[in-house]
């Protein structure tokens, strides 16, 4: 490499480039080396390929491209480099490619034996390399941090591998600034510190990055992004740096950008002014793609008087300038209280009426309260000046809280922030929160309602304590219930007959504020409650009816009517390494792309399919805003590595004996180390279907077929606290609940990524299988992967035995709840079948004997086991212990 600058085209990228990714997902090859054409022809000396896609055989597809590539002189001419964040990939191109290549690129994360095994093989091959500042602990940020982690690389490679420090490429992670979060705002200025401290150290290495990381802020505005990819290379070549993967025809002359943008942007990056992102966001309304014409159409709001940009603002979900209207509100409305009264009551009862009437929808009435508590926290020391701070006339005061021993809040947060855009104060107590500390908030408070929500089944017991407790100490308020495991049914049977006072389900955030206006209400309150139990009553009536007409078998017959699997011939697959391995912190962007968005829309209460939703002509603008937004924010996620994914799996000899599974210590199968407790469905079946329990999927102890069984637990939440509390102090319920959702859907995809491994490599027993996304989202592969709490093995506890077995507290970061919740909350774990017969199923109602057969096997009461499956039982406890 020569000593003058180097771009790295960067088009050639299905992550970065939308129209190569379209054209190579379509097969069309040649359109795809007109890209690399372009960005040859535009300045780029060196093309970045990249095939990962979770659609694509990346391997064949990047081999097929080299090949190509090699018989175009006007492509060939440049170097390649081999971008991928999977080894068989980089190696694929390794094998084919012509000349000399750079691979993008090595780390230490995953330790110094896998950086040498692949360092050894990369110069084998007469490869350079890239050589990412990411280490054990995670991505370098701090400069100090960027230059430790590169001086050990370089030391590594050039006296154990023998690499020339001429063939390393540093690349000192470039991160996005101007995200609104303080900690980021000296990512660009510790950048560039890091370059200058690299070259003083590590002499004749070289310098990289990718730089469209830096603007993913202002993703959609072009003009902005191109002019901080320009200014920020600027800095950066000054610094040090020698190449940079960028789009080589899209960067403006750094003495053309106009001289308001050009500040603006140097004071981001430079992290020279306490407000300079919000003066970057104002000066970015001005500078657009379009032109000026589309800016003065934007703005034009901008020329109403305060109080309508106030409620223009609100219902729009446009932060920009919401301190100075506020702050212009304040002064002519004389005092903050009226602001409040005045125009954001205007506004909130605009996203109120809109909300009820089905023309907006959850992600933009979350936007909108953003807006709403943005202004609030403007006017609070005003507020606290005059001694009125909450004073003002609120529609009522609203107490919510996940109840002990539950973890999960989304969707609470979700009607916290609808009820607060209609004027309720809420008061957020938070996950986990004792019955004792929700009635003693609630007496301090003087609340008007008690809001209870869990996910998990335990809680549905907790929830009917609470309501206890609310009785037995005299409470007169209305009670909610809402989360994902309760239901109208439950509330009525189980948790209203245990309070006096009004108890109402609400299925989800757009029933919430109906429901709370209804019983605040004098006029209406007493009708709603009437009628609200007298619905209740008739379905504890239909309830105990349908109990008793129920068609019953014992559990002896569901054992006979069991499933019938051929095990004489059949020879299970050994997994290829039994006991545990660890996963400390997986590659994000390979997670990323098996997420299933299906649920994602559904915690945003937008019904469709996906990908059908984004044309919906009812929800589809809402849908396509949510996942433009998400799309972004993941993009951010993956790069800056807001959560660290961990996980660990085992694999144990096992038998099958009765309805229990046994897992051995070793091959001998004569030390039993654990047992997992099955539930056989009870119901009686038809037309020669079985009664099925999960141990009808492993061979029987007195068949002599050796058999096993896997387990997993995986989390893609740790560090997501600090990300929400971030945003959650900046008053940004939507950022926090769209990083949690997304949170989610990376654990669950995470869960699904690693089962497609186990049966590829770790157990091995599917070693050839092809299957795309949506095939893998629809389980059309062998065998399951159930999970306790889920229908087929709905008991909570069996997590203890899985937990103990993976110790995944210590080898995974998870641990549970005393009801058996995992946290972080974005967590998955579960069991491991491999037999082609084994599905999924609902184990039903059971009948008592089970109940009592199981407790015995489990070594616990009947009336533990009682509650923890109260959703499963087929008969009433209490109404059998009067008889």
């Amino acid at each position: 490499m020569s000593g003058s600058f180097v771009n790295v085209g960067e088009r050639t990228n299905v992550t970065g480039s939308a129209r190569f990714k379209k054209l190579i997902l379509a097969g069309d090859f040649d359109g795809a080396l007109g890209v690399a054409r372009q960005q040859v022809a535009a300045g780029a000396q060196i093309i970045d390929i990249n095939m990962d896609e979770g659609l694509l055989d990346a391997e064949a597809a990047m081999v097929r491209f080299l090949r190509l590539i090699a018989g175009e002189p006007d492509i060939s001419r440049v170097p390649v480099m081999i971008d991928s964040s999977r080894w068989s990939v980089i190696e694929a191109g390794l094998k084919c490619v012509q000349g000399r290549a750079i691979v993008n690129s090595i780390s230490l994360k995953e330790g110094e034996g896998e950086f040498v095994r692949q360092a050894t093989l990369v110069r084998r091959y007469g490869a350079a390399v890239v050589v990412m500042a990411f280490d054990e602990q995670g991505q370098a940020e701090t400069a100090e941090h960027r230059l430790r982690v590169c001086e050990r690389a370089y030391r590594i490679l050039i006296d154990r591998v023998g690499f020339a420090p001429e063939d390393i490429i540093f690349d000192p992670n470039i991160f996005a600034v101007a995200t609104g979060i303080d900690a980021h705002n000296d990512y660009a200025r510790a950048y560039f510190d890091a370059v200058r401290r690299i070259k003083a150290t590590l002499p004749h290495a070289f310098i990289s990055g990718g730089v469209s990381n830096v603007s993913f802020s202002f993703r959609g505005n072009n003009v902005v992004r191109e002019a901080m990819h320009a200014i920020f290379l600027y800095h950066g070549i000054q610094a040090g740096m020698d190449m940079a993967i960028v789009n080589a025809g899209a960067l403006p002359v750094y003495e053309k950008i106009p001289d308001d943008l050009r500040e603006r942007i140097e004071d981001v990056l430079l992290n020279r002014r306490e407000d300079a992102t919000e003066r970057l966001l104002e000066a970015a309304e001005r500078h657009r793609s379009d032109g000026e014409v589309k800016a003065e159409v934007t703005l034009a709001w901008r020329a109403a008087p305060v109080r309508e940009r106030l409620v223009h603002a609100l219902v729009n979900g446009i932060t920009d300038f919401i301190d100075a209207d506020t702050e212009e509100a304040r002064l002519e409305l004389k005092r903050p209280l009226a602001v409040i009264e005045g125009p954001l009551m205007d506004g909130m009862n605009v996203v109120g009426d809109l909300f009820g009437s089905g023309k907006m929808f959850l992600p933009q009435v979350v936007k909108s309260a953003r807006v709403m508590k943005k202004s609030v926290a403007w006017l609070l020391p005003y507020l606290e000046e005059e001694k009125a701070a909450g004073s003002g006339r609120r529609a009522g005061k609203v107490l919510m809280a996940t109840v002990k021993g539950d973890v999960h809040d989304i969707g609470k947060n979700i009607v916290g922030v609808v009820l607060q855009c209609n004027n309720y104060q809420v008061i957020d107590l938070g996950v986990m929160v004792p019955a004792a500390k929700i009635l003693e908030v609630a007496r301090a408070e003087q609340v008007d309602i008690i809001g209870l929500s869990g996910l998990i089944t335990p809680s549905l017991d907790e929830m009917c304590y609470v309501a206890k407790e609310m009785a037995r100490q005299d409470f007169h308020l209305p009670l909610l219930i809402g989360g994902a495991t309760t239901s109208r049914i439950h509330t009525a049977v189980r948790i209203a007959p245990n309070y006096p006072e009004a108890v109402v389900y609400v299925p989800d955030a757009s029933r919430a504020v109906g429901v709370v206006g209804q019983l605040l209400s004098d006029v209406n309150r007493p009708p709603f409650v009437a009628g609200i139990r007298a619905e209740y009553q008739g379905i504890r009536e239909n309830h105990a009816k349908q109990g008793t007409g129920r068609r019953k078998q014992t559990l002896a017959a569901a054992r006979a009517n069991g499933a019938k699997v051929a095990w004489a011939g059949y020879q299970p697959p050994r997994p290829r390494a039994l006991g545990l391995t660890r996963f400390d912190d997986y590659d994000l962007a390979d997670i990323a792309r098996r997420i299933d968005w299906q649920p994602f829309f559904q915690t945003w209460e937008l019904a469709g399919r996906f990908p059908e939703i984004l044309n919906d002509p009812k929800v589809g603008a809402a849908a396509r805003g949510v996942y433009q937004d998400a799309q972004e924010m993941l993009a951010q996620m993956v790069a800056e590595k807001w959560v660290r994914a961990r996980a660990v799996i085992g694999f144990w000899p096992a038998h099958a004996v009765g309805d229990d599974i046994h897992l051995y210590a070793d091959e001998s199968r004569r030390r039993a180390i654990a047992t997992l407790h099955t539930l056989r469905q009870q119901m009686v079946r038809d037309s020669g279907r079985p009664n099925l329990a999960l141990a009808d999927f492993v061979a029987p102890r007195e068949s002599g077929v050796a058999d096993y069984v896997g387990a997993f637990a995986v989390t893609a939440g740790l560090g997501l606290d600090a990300k929400v509390k971030a945003f959650e102090a900046h008053h940004d319920d939507y950022s926090s609940i769209m990083a949690k959702a997304l949170a989610d859907r990376l654990a669950e995809a995470f869960a699904e990524r690693l089962h497609e491994r186990v049966r590829k490599e770790f157990w091995g027993y599917a070693p050839d299988e092809n299957l795309a996304n949506e095939a893998l989202i629809k389980e059309a592969y062998q065998g399951i992967r159930p999970a306790p709490g889920y229908p087929a093995c709905p008991d909570h506890t069996e997590k203890r035995t899985l937990f103990h077995l993976l110790q995944a507290e210590a080898n995974a970061g998870i641990h549970l709840t005393e009801s058996c919740a995992m946290w972080p909350a974005a967590a998955v774990s579960g069991c491991y079948f491999s037999h082609p017969e084994s599905r999924y199923f609902g184990v039903g109602r059971i009948e008592r004997d089970q109940v009592e057969d199981y407790a015995r096997r489990k070594g616990e009461s009947v009336a533990a086991v009682e509650r923890w499956l109260s959703p499963n039982l087929n008969y009433d406890p209490a109404t059998l212990a009067a008889a």
